[in-house]
């Protein structure tokens, strides 16, 4: 008596996993974006610039805004000259390099930008770019 033979069975692609890893990057990516457009809701009315050009990369930066008063903001909570110092510092420490993205309004005094500049060097900014809006 013969038996037949046996077919093998085909391994099949299991798209349960695959579903399971798109939902979580869908949400991770959604949590993210709206964390950076969160720390964004400061109401600056940023200059304009002919020559600006747009960052290819404006991952991991904080985000300082300087409102046309000369206050300080890190993120869209107030600090003082003194906070953001030590901010930035601590900044440093725990995650270089420093790389910072400010936000100043037009009407912004001068002195405050030159004051934030002199504060992320002795912090050890590597890397300072300022928004504009392009013209």
């Amino acid at each position: 008596m013969r038996l037949p033979k046996k077919q093998d069975d085909e391994v099949g692609f299991q798209l349960a996993p695959m579903i399971d890893m798109t939902f979580l990057l869908l949400v991770f990516f959604m949590v993210t974006t709206k964390i950076s457009k969160e720390q964004i809701k400061v109401d600056i009315n940023l200059p304009i610039a002919s020559n600006a050009i747009i960052p290819e990369d404006l991952s991991n930066r904080d985000i300082i805004s300087i409102d046309a008063q000369g206050n300080y903001f890190i993120g869209q909570r107030p600090a003082s000259k003194d906070e953001v110092l030590a901010y930035l510092k601590q900044r440093f420490i725990d995650f270089p390099p420093l790389r910072i993205y400010v936000r100043a309004d037009a009407s912004t005094p001068g002195k405050k930008i030159k004051e934030f500049m002199r504060m992320a060097s002795e912090a050890g900014a590597i890397n300072v770019i300022f928004g504009t809006y392009q013209k």
